[in-house]
């Protein structure tokens, strides 16, 4: 049974300056589902990021967000909580490449990142573990962490306000072949056992096996065709 829904788009349009605007007809996203989304560029995947956490409104159509609509969120402190909800991996979510990849971890957390309190380096600890990050890496300065574990922990830093949705730009962009499956199955992981709802835009194949639907835009008509059905529940 599909939980609450989360995120509802309709008929949606926004025009940022390329050959043509974003289109997107249709799309929900329930609670615990996860949906890998193909046919976005990294312009197309920012704007309807942006688009869904209310940074920017559609010029046409809704976006409804944990039932309501983004046109209604006309505050900075209304849009800050509702932003929390959302846990982001992107490359615009900056990381601080001077600071260790612990130190980063903490942000969300805290400010006192040179003497962490004990309470919040267990915090750390946990999440660095869930996702796949080694004691030794939480060490090393963020700026000569590998690709692979910079996204681990782009991964980690969405997690530690406990997000309801997890949006994730092109994760895997930059991470070798074998890198992008194991990372691709512990997003899988986490998610399933936090009950998270995950939106994926991707062009990586080794999200098609281990998302609950796989949904191809065509931009001409903003209709978003599924492509293959779900493997993840034979493993879950």
């Amino acid at each position: 049974m599909a939980g609450d829904l989360l995120i509802e788009m309709t008929g949606v349009t926004k025009d940022h300056r390329a050959l043509r605007p974003l289109r997107v007809q249709r799309l929900e996203l329930h609670e615990g589902e996860s949906i890998a989304l193909r046919g976005f560029d990294a312009s197309m995947a920012e704007v309807l990021v942006n688009l869904i956490t209310a940074a920017q409104l559609p010029d046409e159509g809704d976006v409804r967000v944990f039932g309501r609509s983004t046109r209604s969120i006309t505050s900075v402190d209304d849009w800050v909580t509702e932003l929390d909800r959302f846990g982001l991996i992107s490359p615009r979510a900056v990381l601080v490449d001077q600071f260790t990849a612990e130190q980063n971890l903490a942000l969300p957390l805290t400010l006192e990142i040179d003497a962490l309190p004990a309470e919040i380096r267990a915090d750390v600890a946990a999440i660095a573990k869930e996702v796949g990050l080694s004691d030794a890496e939480l060490g090393v300065a963020t700026g000569e962490l590998s690709p692979s574990a910079q996204v681990r922990l782009r991964l980690g830093r969405a997690l530690a306000l406990r997000p309801r949705v997890l949006l994730a730009e092109h994760p895997t962009a930059l991470v070798t072949n074998q890198d992008c499956s194991d990372f691709a199955v512990d997003l899988s992981r986490i998610t399933g056992k936090r009950r998270l709802a995950a939106l994926i835009l991707t062009t990586d194949p080794s999200f098609t096996a281990v998302v609950d639907r796989v949904l191809e835009l065509q931009p001409a008509t903003g209709q978003l065709i599924e492509k293959k059905s779900s493997w993840r529940r034979w493993f879950s």
